[in-house]
């Protein structure tokens, strides 16, 4: 299995953490409420609102992302390239997730748009081939 690959993997466990923070943060596990999940999102702390954002956003860039890994594999594009593009995807989703928790409104859309062009760079490099 390819770097790339794993990358998929780890790229689909990234909204996760906005996950976590969102439920647990701040004494979080004391007023979560796991019967409704979803009911009380308007009423947590800004903060963890947003990373309950984050992770919503994460689940969305998750598809487009693995398709290009895919695709790419499948197009013999080089490896390397494939490799070092969902490696910086998945940094990048990190770091956007973080972004998105501590209020940093611009570095996160400049974060969001070079995570999004590894994606499209995965397309790219699939199609020269």
């Amino acid at each position: 299995m390819t770097l790339a690959y794993w990358m998929i993997l780890v790229a689909a466990l990234v909204p996760y953490i906005g996950a976590a923070y969102a439920k647990f943060s701040g004494g979080g596990g004391k007023t979560y409420d796991n019967r409704a999940p979803r009911a009380n999102v308007e009423s947590l702390p800004p903060q963890r609102q947003r990373a309950y954002w984050a992770q919503l956003n994460g689940f969305e860039a998750f598809p487009p992302f693995a398709a290009g890994v895919i695709v790419a594999h499948l197009a013999g594009a080089p490896q390397s390239w494939i490799d070092a593009l969902a490696i910086t995807f998945v940094v990048l989703r990190v770091i956007y997730t973080l972004l998105y928790i501590h209020d940093k409104p611009t570095a996160r859309s400049l974060v969001w748009g070079a995570a999004f062009a590894c994606v499209v760079g995965l397309f790219v490099i699939a199609a020269a081939r």
